[in-house]
């Protein structure tokens, strides 16, 4: 194995590197986008939500890299190629709790049968143990953005340890325990956790974001038609001898996939991502989650390490 060695560079930049080296068809392209995201995330993200002062002169140079790190999938269509490279996979409570909670290092590869992308779709985590909680750069670039801020979980490394070198003022340290606190401090705010996956980052899952539909731009980007968001393998469904139509449910559906009819709620069960918030926040308790095979197979981690050691 090439030693990936640079003096000139932190630590935690020769660790992210090496990894790299270690990822087989990785570019030096995606290495230096990957140190660009990383490294500058609210510049990189704002500018793509078009929020930043600078954003005229920046895009064009965020474009082109666009194209040089979409070269590959030129044959997809602009919004789906984006996708292609960055997407999130939406993850209910209990399972994104899960992925927060690992105590030993994994490596579940190509994924595709879960995340139905032809990049990004592997699950590679070396010390899990190292979890920070980042600022959310979607959440920064906007004027008046939802809060707390600090709700971006960055899981394992070399990631958690970059950034937490990278972005001293905007990222600490936490525990597992305190990472599930931050989930279900978000979840009862009525925000959707995302398992995030992207080339620059190695092509894995990196981070769990906790989005809401007025501050993220993965939800800007859904509404614009990039397909930057997948369901969670599951569909809600409500109990109409339970429901009062109260609309609670309603108030907190982060994707507009509900309403009151004549009383009850009604699931425009396409526009449902399988989140769960509305399970919860129901005072009746007339709402759950179901299988649904025509949004995906959900993300359950311990399944999957339990076939990654039988594979073994």
């Amino acid at each position: 194995m090439k030693k990936f060695k640079n003096p000139l560079l932190k630590k935690t930049t020769r660790d992210f590197f090496q990894e790299a080296e270690n990822a087989g068809e990785y570019t030096h392209f995606d290495r230096f986008h990957g140190y660009l995201y990383a490294k500058f995330p609210y510049l990189y993200i704002s500018v793509a939500l078009g929020e930043h002062p600078l954003n005229k002169a920046l895009a064009p140079f965020f474009l082109l890299l666009s194209r040089v790190f979409g070269s590959k999938d030129e044959k997809l269509e602009p919004g789906y190629a984006w996708a292609n490279s960055y997407h999130g996979k939406v993850v209910p409570l209990e399972e994104a709790s899960r992925l927060v909670s690992i105590h030993e290092e994994i490596e579940i590869r190509d994924l595709e049968h879960i995340i139905p992308y032809t990049k990004a779709r592997d699950i590679v985590l070396i010390n899990p143990d190292k979890i920070v909680a980042l600022d959310c750069p979607c959440r920064l670039a906007r004027e008046n953005p939802c809060t707390p801020v600090d709700v971006c979980l960055i899981v394992g490394d070399p990631f958690a340890s970059f950034i937490l070198e990278h972005q001293p003022n905007k990222a600490r340290l936490i525990t597992s325990e305190e990472a599930i606190g931050i989930l279900k401090a978000e979840h009862e705010r009525g925000h959707v956790h995302h398992a995030f996956f992207k080339d620059a980052m190695l092509n894995r899952f990196y981070a769990i974001c906790n989005c809401c539909a007025c501050c993220c731009g993965a939800f800007q980007a859904q509404r614009s038609g990039t397909p930057m968001l997948m369901a969670s393998g599951y569909t809600a469904s409500v109990d109409l001898d339970l429901c009062e139509g109260c609309g609670t449910c309603v108030d907190y559906c982060q994707f507009s996939a509900l309403s009151v009819v004549d009383g009850q709620v009604w699931i425009d069960r396409e526009s449902c991502y399988g989140c769960g918030v509305c399970v919860d926040q129901c005072p009746q308790e007339a709402m759950e989650l179901e299988l649904d095979p025509a949004k995906g197979i959900p993300l359950q981690i311990e399944s999957l390490m339990e076939e990654a050691r039988l594979s073994a």
